[in-house]
């Protein structure tokens, strides 16, 4: 299962695609060609972010209807700690 966290860090990778896919499309140096090539990909990159999106928006419901429960894991480190050294 997607946490929170993983979903909005997806989420922010897919926006910094979208964003530098358009700035390829807007560049003057390049054929039509690439301009289609881009625009493909920049549909499917849009169509992630509303796949993404729904997940997100899909927990949340769940977590605030009481349907699924968020858990909270303390970070188990075994360096630098006295009991742990020989």
């Amino acid at each position: 299962m997607e946490t929170v966290g993983s979903l909005i860090d997806k989420l922010s990778i897919n926006e910094l695609k979208i964003y530098h896919m358009n700035e390829q499309m807007e560049r003057d140096d390049v054929n039509d060609d690439f301009r289609v090539d881009c625009q493909n990909r920049l549909n499917i990159l849009k169509m992630q972010r509303k796949d993404l999106s729904e997940e997100l928006q899909t927990l949340m419901d769940d977590v605030l209807s009481g349907r699924k429960e968020l858990k909270l894991y303390r970070q188990m480190k075994m360096y630098n700690e006295k009991k742990f050294k020989d």
